[in-house]
């Protein structure tokens, strides 16, 4: 395998690693509080120091995984207070909730 090839592989084995934790993390904060935005998980997630900043983006792509997974599902929207924009509130699935 040349040089690039591993490299990358390397790089996706890292990215992997922390996907999967991440997912596992919002499966947690979902299963504490309910209901709520990417924004919202990207907050409690970073006020527990798990990520280094309260953005969306470090959660949006898990959730998308995790729908796609069928572990979570949305469930309503409402008006980000950051954006001012309508966006979509998430719910861990039943069989995901952590007791």
């Amino acid at each position: 395998m040349d040089i690039t090839k591993e490299t990358q592989l390397e790089s996706y084995e890292q990215i992997s690693l922390v996907a999967d934790i991440r997912k596992k993390l919002i499966l947690d904060v979902l299963g504490e509080y309910g209901e709520l935005t990417a924004q919202e998980i990207a907050v409690a997630l970073h006020n527990r120091g798990h990520i280094p900043s309260d953005e969306r983006n470090f959660t949006a792509p898990r959730l998308t995984e995790l729908r796609k997974e069928g572990r979570v599902k949305p469930v309503d929207k409402k008006l980000c207070i950051k954006t001012g924009r309508k966006v979509t509130v998430w719910a861990a699935c039943r069989c995901n909730v952590i007791k």
